[in-house]
């Protein structure tokens, strides 16, 4: 009967061992992860700090916004800029058409 008691005490030990050792696993984790989650809200602080400072918001549907409103700018630009090239161009070919006659 003692030898059966032995037997039980050494299974509970190692459990016990094994729950220890993954409790600390555990523990390093939630460390890693609480750090790594600080880092993450410095960060986070940083690039709100830094939207504000260049489009004068942090907020996201207002920089979505910003964007929009530059995109179609940025449109309305190249369509300008193709005319302006293609009567260059225009511009050019007639030169040198009226040029050889």
């Amino acid at each position: 009967m003692a030898t059966g008691n032995a037997a039980n005490d050494n299974e509970l030990e190692q459990e016990l061992n094994l729950l220890k050792q993954q409790y600390e696993r555990l523990r390093e984790d939630k460390v890693r992860t609480e750090q790594n989650l600080d880092n993450i809200g410095r960060q986070l602080a940083e690039l709100e700090e830094q939207a504000i400072q260049q489009y004068g918001t942090a907020d996201s549907e207002k920089l979505s916004q910003l964007l929009e409103e530059k995109r179609t700018e940025n449109s309305r630009l190249v369509t300008e800029y193709r005319a302006h090239i293609t009567s260059i161009v225009d511009g050019l070919q007639k030169l040198e058409n009226s040029g050889g006659q």
